[in-house]
């Protein structure tokens, strides 16, 4: 699992932000290939659920995609209880043999909870409203942990936060993609 766990770690910034009123998901649009910018412009955040959720991944895109796809399912089995769909689809990640080779964190948000979703069957709610993934999301999360209490604005926040990891880690750029859900 030590192995897997620096392929997904390295190369994106995912934040999610929660203020009283909104919950913000961001995500820089650097897919790197070792030392190479493959793409800038990617989309690595989304609705799903009826656009009820957002969701972000770090990591191999067509796991990220099966694993929103199978949170998906859970919900519709699970409707408006994201916290129970996600620890079904933690519990499926961990114990199914297809599934735990998938290489993926998954930041997911609805109106009430923040999770993120790991592959060693981990369903996490952060503190402090803010959480985030991938190779700048130390530097993001440590920006949004110091500006929560001086930014109402969760957009803007995670904007803030989002530019000074791009400013730092060589993976993330600022052409970031923002979903916003007031709470």
């Amino acid at each position: 699992m030590e192995n897997q766990n620096t392929a997904f770690w390295h190369g994106t910034t995912i934040l999610a932000v929660r203020t009283p009123r909104q919950v913000a998901l961001l995500s820089d649009g650097q897919v790197s290939m070792g030392q190479t910018i493959m793409k800038g412009n990617a989309r690595k955040v989304r609705r799903i659920g009826n656009g009820d959720i957002l969701a972000g991944f770090a990591g191999a895109t067509a796991d990220a995609f099966t694993l929103f796809e199978r949170l998906e399912q859970k919900l519709e089995r699970f409707p408006g209880q994201l916290q129970r769909a996600a620890v079904e689809l933690a519990k499926d990640w961990r114990t199914e043999k297809y599934l735990q080779k998938l290489e993926a964190l998954l930041i997911v948000a609805d109106r009430d909870t923040t999770l993120v979703i790991t592959g060693a069957g981990d369903v996490l709610e952060p503190e402090h409203g803010v959480v985030a993934i991938g190779s700048g999301g130390n530097y993001a999360l440590a920006a949004a942990r110091a500006l929560i209490g001086y930014e109402t604005d969760a957009e803007a926040l995670g904007r803030k936060a989002m530019g000074i990891a791009a400013d730092i880690c060589v993976y993330t750029n600022d052409n970031f993609t923002v979903e916003v859900m007031d709470v």
